[in-house]
């Protein structure tokens, strides 16, 4: 399964995800950083992907306890990788941080960005 890479911009955030990068990119005249998925949570806030299926697809809740939603701390998007696709959903402050997909997989790979503590798979 092929994972997409995602790339950001440390002065204006401006985040780029593609598939089979070689190089670095460039944003503001400056090389952008390449986001490594954390995978175990780390203090009180839950960030890791939670998958769930159900009867219409697949459901990621981030974290076993709610992520907050507030305007400066929130979830930017919730993705998953499945046979070779990427679904991906775009979330705001005042969401839940959760999100449901019309799919039905096995292999799953889920991630999401928090707009502070940056990039988390499962």
């Amino acid at each position: 399964m092929k994972i997409p890479q995602i790339f950001k911009c440390k002065t204006c955030n401006v985040i780029l995800e593609i598939l089979a990068a070689d190089k670095n990119f460039n944003c503001c005249g400056k090389d952008m950083e390449t986001l490594e998925p954390k995978t175990q949570d780390e203090g009180q806030e839950k960030h890791v992907p939670v998958i769930e299926k159900t009867e219409q697809g697949i459901k990621v809740k981030v974290g076993d306890i709610p992520h907050p939603m507030e305007d400066e701390h929130f979830i930017q998007f919730i993705e998953i990788i499945a046979d070779n696709k990427v679904y991906r959903q775009e979330l705001k402050p005042g969401q839940e941080p959760e999100a449901e997909f019309p799919i039905h997989a096995d292999n799953i790979i889920a991630r999401e960005y928090c707009n502070i503590h940056g990039l988390w798979q499962s």
